[in-house]
């Protein structure tokens, strides 16, 4: 009930205007976004670096309605592999189809990608697809399809809670697509989502494994410890090196774990989040882990 409530708050426009407006609302979410700028962005991910993480940047906006704002999250996204590309950081980024446009037309969404694509295949940085809410899963997947970019330029993300995931998987990987596994943070119909927790958990591990078995270099995005011993032990049964595969986790969630995994000798990738355009993304964090809530409301009661 609570991740209902709190992904419903994610889309609405008035608790959005109340915590993005106050300083102690953007103070709060400073425990999960880099900044509310590109340099915000760029000095977080040189100290992740020096820690031995590799990165993701992620330019924070969604479901634009005008051109000109996909316009403008496109040019973002140039700077930003510029700036990757003149420092040399180890990183990449992450990008949402509907703030290039996706809401508005597929054409102007596939238009802003490949420039972007072109971009960075330049700087030699890899791009990744978001996956978003089930109504953009379809159109998703054939803007990547019609891009048919080089693997080592151009990836996708499946969800664990979608029924469709594992022949969407399938095709893929025949296409030698690298893949981010994700459980999904989208609050989805039954009808098409798995509505039971161990069931999403279930599914995760069922396509981890056809990931890791596949041959290509996948990402395990999780922060659900048993996840994590699950990939980890199916990686030890089938002699699978740490060059294999990679664990992605969110900034600023289970920081000590991160820390660890490094220990342990695995790679793993911090998905640095920035920009003005943070409520959704911050509110969908919260509904993901109670102990994000309860962060939050510990910093409530203590200013």
């Amino acid at each position: 009930m609570l991740r209902t409530i709190l992904l419903y708050l994610s889309e609405r426009d008035g608790p959005r205007k109340l915590l993005t407006s106050t300083a102690a609302g953007r103070r709060l979410a400073a425990r999960f976004i880099a900044g509310e700028d590109l340099e915000d962005a760029i000095r977080v991910v040189h100290g992740l670096n020096a820690e031995g993480f590799d990165a993701t940047l992620d330019y924070l906006g969604e479901s634009v309605r005008e051109p000109a704002t996909a316009s403008a999250a496109s040019g973002a996204y140039l700077r930003l592999l510029d700036r990757l590309g003149e420092e040399k950081l180890r990183a990449n980024i992450s990008i949402k189809l509907t703030q290039l446009g996706l809401a508005i037309h597929e054409d102007l969404a596939q238009a802003h990608l490949l420039e972007i694509i072109q971009r960075a295949m330049a700087h030699k940085i890899f791009v990744r697809i978001d996956m978003e809410g089930s109504a953009y899963t379809e159109s998703t997947l054939r803007i990547l399809r019609h891009c048919d970019a080089p693997r080592e330029a151009l990836g996708a993300v499946i969800q664990a809670a979608l029924y469709r995931s594992a022949k969407d998987l399938e095709d893929l990987l025949a296409r030698g697509v690298r893949v981010r596994l994700v459980k999904g943070a989208y609050k989805e119909p039954a009808e098409i989502a798995y509505p039971r927790q161990a069931d999403v958990d279930a599914n995760f591990v069922r396509l981890m494994k056809r990931l890791l078995e596949s041959g290509g270099y996948h990402a395990i995005a999780t922060h659900d410890s048993e996840m994590i011993a699950a990939t980890e032990a199916f990686a030890c049964e089938r002699g699978l090196g740490p060059d294999r595969f990679e664990f992605q986790m969110l900034y600023g969630i289970r920081r000590q774990l991160q820390r660890q995994l490094l220990r342990r000798g695995g790679r793993v990738r911090i998905y640095v989040p920035y920009g003005r355009q943070w409520y959704s993304y911050f509110m969908r964090r919260l509904a993901e882990r109670p102990a994000n809530l309860l962060f939050l409301l510990r910093n409530i009661f203590r200013a």
